[in-house]
């Protein structure tokens, strides 16, 4: 495998305050990609104030000192053709920016201010509450993102990890400009932090760049406990809306990040719904006729993780829906996948692997990810020797893990309708 994998030539220095820089050289790229990651997230949060990670997020974007407001930031990003982004997960929040290579000076002093010297102000907190609140609106009008949210509330119940990123209309009224100032103060601290760069620029002209921008930047984070939820007993919820299909989400709890069988668990969701040649799309769509799309997929989390499938049908279809899918996860519980099977999921999910390395943002993410949350970047040779490694047996033995015992839970949105089988055939 090894003569066609060419190494990732990835550097990491440490700044005195804390804040890890790695950086990957891509000399044939045009642009470079910058990314703050942190580890802070929904999963830090306490129930009053839920959604005040993502809302300090978007209140980075309202102006810092260097660039007080939002379109003085917007102006200078736009202005030499690059974007500023960010996202909020429940383990992990992450700036970045993207411009041509001969900017990555204005990319870094951009995310050090947005870090450093956030303005806060009390007229934007308002304004930004009601734009979060219709952000609130939308999942709530969006069938597919509101059955997954449901879906995490019967895995977590009571957890972070299954309450709305976004937090609700009750918790952000409480999130004024001190709550969010002081939870930027005390969670945004370089020891929690990774700068990471890729594209055309040498690791020391980075570090430089860093040393200035991001050396100033001090503070210890608060410590959080990381307590699993339990997960055990059966669970559903039905949330009626007047939409033509009703949306099923069927979940069950899956495996820690760094969990020895992440690769076999990777495997078998792409064999079980990962694509038009997996199982449950040939099943529902090609052969039943039953729905137009049907997919698998798996959350890694610190300590726990769920493995989740997702189908829309017509209320009148929901029951052969749903027990098509069932019968499915019973045929992976049952027995070991075709070798021809395998062989196809392992090189789609290598394929995928390699093909997210090229683009100078992607990989920027995915090392100050690997970095902070495993503490350490792992070769991509590695990662799919691993795959390569997983066998048949090893995919019977982790479906039979995933989907064992009374775990299992079903989230629905839809019209009005007689839930009751549905209920049935998850018992």
């Amino acid at each position: 495998m090894d003569e066609y994998i060419p190494p990732l030539n990835y550097e990491v220095m440490t700044l005195p305050n804390g804040l890890r820089v790695v950086t990957h050289s891509m000399p044939h790229s045009y642009s470079i990609a910058a990314t703050v990651s942190l580890a802070v997230g929904g999963r830090d949060e306490e129930a009053d104030v839920a959604g005040v990670s993502h809302f300090v997020e978007h209140m980075l974007f309202k102006g810092t000192e260097r660039w007080p407001t939002p379109r003085d930031l917007s102006v200078a990003i736009e202005g030499v053709g690059g974007t500023l982004n960010a996202a909020t997960e429940k383990e992990l929040t992450t700036y970045w920016a993207k411009v041509p290579t001969h900017h990555v000076e204005l990319a870094l002093d951009l995310l050090a201010d947005m870090m450093q010297r956030a303005l806060f102000l009390e007229g934007d907190v308002r304004k930004e509450r009601h734009v979060i609140e219709e952000e609130l609106l939308m999942i709530e009008d969006t069938p597919q993102e509101l059955v997954n949210e449901l879906v995490d509330q019967l895995i977590w119940p009571g957890h972070p990890l299954g309450w709305e990123i976004l937090g609700t209309i009750e918790t952000l009224e409480r999130l004024n400009r001190d709550v969010l100032h002081h939870y930027y103060r005390s969670r945004y601290a370089p020891n929690r932090a990774v700068l990471s760069v890729v594209g055309n620029v040498s690791h020391q002209e980075v570090v430089d760049f860093a040393t200035r921008l991001f050396g100033g930047w001090s503070g210890e984070p608060d410590a959080q406990p990381r307590v699993p939820p339990p997960q055990s007993g059966a669970r559903w919820v039905f949330k009626e809306k007047d939409i033509e299909q009703v949306h099923l989400c069927l979940g069950a709890g899956g495996l820690p990040r760094l969990d020895r069988d992440r690769r076999v668990l990777d495997v078998q969701n792409l064999i079980l719904g990962g694509g038009m040649s997996s199982r449950l799309f040939q099943e529902i769509r090609e052969r039943l006729s039953l729905a137009y799309d049907v997919q698998a997929y798996v959350d890694y989390f610190a300590d726990c993780g769920a493995s989740v499938i997702s189908v829309a049908t017509e209320p009148e279809s929901a029951v052969a829906c749903m027990a098509a899918i069932l019968q499915e996860v019973r045929h992976m519980v049952a027995e070991p996948p075709g070798a021809d099977e395998l062989v196809r999921a392992k090189e789609f999910l290598k394929g995928r692997t390699m093909l997210a390395m090229e683009d100078t943002l992607g990989l920027s993410q995915w090392l100050g990810g690997q970095l902070l949350l495993n503490d350490k970047i792992q070769p991509l040779c590695g990662l799919l020797e691993e795959i390569e490694a997983v066998t048949a047996d090893d995919v019977l033995r982790v479906s039979q893990k995933v989907f064992a015992g009374d775990t299992l839970c079903l989230a629905a949105v839809g019209p009005a309708m007689d839930v009751e089988p549905l209920v049935r055939l998850l018992e």
